[in-house]
């Protein structure tokens, strides 16, 4: 019922579990969630969670990308920030990898992420 969906463009699992999900019947990809590693540095990119933000969304593209989908797909997001002050600068961000109608989504704050990063985002889409 599920195929793992798994791409050298993309940071690698830093733990058990995969980039993302593809049901078998090809309609639904589950991305795990993304954090501004850089996928051939292995690194933390940016200082600011803006920054960070556009590095996690080309992260979940390339995830996306490998499964057959892009952004548009994607119809749920959950956002995790550290501080809830940066709510407007990754808000910027975010809205430039839409074209479309932007997906449902919850933003949370939390108290720490892996790698100490600043914002972790997960997808779902549908293609």
């Amino acid at each position: 019922m599920k195929e793992a969906i798994a791409t050298a463009k993309a940071p690698p699992a830093i733990g058990p579990y995969s980039q993302g999900i593809k049901h078998t019947a090809g309609t639904m990809i589950f991305c795990s969630g993304q954090v501004a590693l850089d996928p051939v540095t292995k690194q933390i990119t940016g200082s600011t969670a803006a920054e960070q933000c556009k590095q996690v969304m080309k992260n979940l593209g390339e995830v996306l990308k490998s499964a057959g989908a892009g952004y548009n797909d994607i119809v749920k997001t959950s956002i995790f920030l550290l501080d809830m002050e940066d709510f407007k600068s990754i808000n910027e961000v975010y809205a430039g990898f839409f074209d479309k109608i932007p997906p449902a989504r919850a933003t949370v704050q939390v108290s720490r992420l892996p790698l100490d990063a600043k914002v972790e985002i997960d997808a779902i889409a549908v293609i």
